[in-house]
C-alpha cells in the first residue's frame, strides 16, 4: 500500500496553488512527469481523485478542495516545527544502490547510525538507469550508482564521486595458465549483464586489452559470477569490489587486464534541489574512511 509522503504533501500544494503541473514542477525543482508521477500516487494513497484533468488545467476534484486546507495545515506545523539543516543528521532519508554497492553501503549506513541513531535510513537496490529515475522523481534522496559510459547527467541531478574499480580478470586459483589472455581464450567465460552500466564496461575493458572470450552464461549477478567461479565454472572480468577482498580469496586468482586498467567508477547521486548535502557528505567520508 501507498503511503503519502511529505514530497507528495508539498507538490499537491503547490499543483494545488497554481492549477498547473508544469508551473508546480518548478516551484518544486521537479520534472513535470515526475509532479504527475506523485500525484498518481497521492490520489494512490488516497484511495480518491484529487483532480479533474482536461487540456489546459488541472483544477481539484472535491475530495482535493476536502483536503487542501488539512495538507495547508500539516505543512505550516512542520513549518513552526522548523525544518532541518542542511547538516542535519536526523529523520528520515532514502538511499538505494547497485546490488554490488549495497553491502559496503548497508556497512557505512551502520556505522553513521552507531554515531547518529535519530537518522531513519530506508535502503533499497536496483539498477543505475531504475535509480537515476527515482531520485530525479523525488521516490529516492540519494544513489549510488555506476557513472553512465558518457557520463552525462539531467540538470536536475548532481554527481559526487565515490570511488574508481579497475577491470580484472577473476579465475579459480587451480588455473594454471600464465595470463589473462591464455585463461580467457582456454575457459568459458562468465560475462556480466551486457544490458546495464556494468556490462558496457565490461566490454569496454574487454576491447581495450584486445581480448577475445568463449562466451558460456550471460549473468546480472556480480556474486553469483564470482560463486561460479569459486566452483571453476568459468572465469569473468569485473570490477575488484571496494570492499570485496578477493585477492585474499583462498579460492580465486585476481589478473589484471590492461595497464592502465579500464574502471568502474560509482558515485552518489541527489537532486540539485536536496537540501541535506550534510547526509551525503556524511556517506562519502565514512566510505573512504572504511
Amino acid at each position: 500500500m501507498t503511503v503519502p509522503t511529505l514530497r507528495m504533501l508539498k507538490t499537491f500544494q503547490a499543483v494545488a496553488r497554481t492549477g498547473s503541473f508544469a508551473t508546480a514542477a518548478e516551484k518544486v525543482a521537479l520534472t513535470q512527469a515526475a509532479v504527475s508521477l506523485q500525484m498518481r500516487g497521492l490520489e494512490q494513497a488516497l484511495g480518491r481523485q484529487l483532480f479533474n484533468r482536461d487540456a489546459r488545467q488541472v483544477v481539484l476534484s472535491r475530495a482535493g478542495r476536502e483536503i487542501q486546507p488539512k495538507v495547508e495545515q500539516i505543512l505550516e506545523l512542520l513549518d513552526a516545527l522548523g525544518s532541518a539543516r542542511p547538516d542535519s543528521m536526523t529523520g528520515p532519508v532514502t538511499i538505494g544502490a547497485v546490488v554490488s554497492v549495497i553491502g559496503a553501503l548497508s556497512l557505512v549506513v551502520a556505522r553513521l547510525k552507531t554515531v547518529h541513531p535519530q537518522l531513519d535510513v530506508r535502503l533499497l537496490a536496483a539498477r543505475s538507469d531504475e535509480l537515476a529515475g527515482m531520485v530525479e522523481a523525488g521516490e529516492v534522496d540519494i544513489a549510488a550508482v555506476v557513472a553512465q559510459p558518457d557520463a552525462m547527467l539531467p540538470d536536475t541531478l548532481r554527481w559526487s564521486m565515490l570511488y574508481a574499480e579497475p577491470m580484472v580478470l577473476v579465475a579459480n586459483r587451480e588455473l594454471v595458465e600464465p595470463d589473462a589472455r591464455r585463461i580467457l581464450r582456454n575457459h568459458g567465460f562468465l560475462r556480466f549483464d551486457r544490458r546495464v552500466r556494468t556490462g558496457l564496461v565490461v566490454q569496454q575493458a574487454l576491447d581495450a586489452a584486445g581480448l577475445a572470450v568463449n562466451e558460456y552464461l550471460e549473468l546480472n549477478s556480480i556474486e553469483t559470477i564470482v560463486a561460479l567461479v569459486r566452483e571453476n565454472v568459468g572465469v569473468a572480468v569485473l570490477p575488484l569490489l571496494h570492499g570485496g577482498n578477493w585477492r585474499n580469496d583462498p579460492t580465486l586468482r585476481v589478473l589484471p587486464i590492461a595497464d592502465p586498467p579500464v574502471v568502474r567508477t560509482v558515485g552518489m547521486i541527489q537532486r540539485v534541489s536536496y537540501d541535506r548535502p550534510g547526509i551525503t557528505r556524511a556517506i562519502i567520508d565514512t566510505l573512504h574512511e572504511a
